[in-house]
């Protein structure tokens, strides 16, 4: 058996976990989900059926995690001997950038996505405040250095790299120039591209399947 079982849809925010079991190097296998018919080992271990849930059959222990920002942060802590995580002089960076980018970021986007507007007068009462002050604030932390925690890649640049490389892509984000090299830094990697290759062609067989 596999260290880890990886729930997942390649049309899912699974594509950051299997992005982040690379960096780790970790030996996963991967559980396929069908929105219209989620299987129930995937419903025992997060009752509400959501995607990316990762299962890790930890020598006698099983542990369940779910929420792709706290996926990261295990995975980090879990392999490679912690070297994805931060030292001590990175933690304020590293959880500042992925838990702004887990919380107020995706807010904004999504709030911005549905339509949402936050009255005037009330956008401290929204966890993101306003989606402008939001994006800026996604700017500044990406390009004060190559990498989230400066030039050393963390797996802090999976989670914020996943969010400002699909914010590009589905234009939920601006075209800014930070944003733009900090992606392509990310999209160089090569864990980055054995990932996207994986969740690319499962999303290709998947299409095939349907036409």
């Amino acid at each position: 058996m596999a260290d880890y079982t990886f729930f997942t849809n390649p049309m899912s925010r699974g594509q950051i976990v299997r992005w982040a079991l690379h960096e780790a190097e970790a030996n996963y296998e991967t559980e396929l989900v069908d929105w219209a018919n989620k299987p129930e080992a995937l419903l025992g271990a997060n009752p509400i059926g959501k995607v990316p849930t990762l299962v890790h059959h930890h020598d006698q222990h099983i542990h369940v995690i779910s929420e792709a920002a706290a996926i990261c942060a295990y995975l980090a802590d879990m392999e490679l001997g912690g070297e994805l995580g931060p030292n001590d002089h990175e933690c304020a960076p590293y959880y500042r950038a992925m838990f702004f980018s887990a919380g107020p970021v995706e807010q904004a986007v999504t709030a911005k996505a549905m339509g949402w507007e936050v009255p005037e007068g009330r956008e401290v009462m929204a966890g993101f405040g306003s989606y402008d002050r939001t994006v800026d604030m996604l700017a500044m932390l990406v390009s004060q250095s190559d990498y989230v925690c400066g030039n050393r890649f963390t797996m802090a640049d999976v989670y914020v790299g996943s969010q400002v490389d699909w914010g590009l892509m589905f234009k939920s984000l601006p075209e800014r120039p930070e944003f733009n090299a900090y992606a392509e830094r990310m999209r160089g990697r090569d864990a980055y591209k054995v990932a996207k290759a994986i969740d690319t062609e499962l999303i290709e067989e998947a299409q095939a399947a349907a036409s």
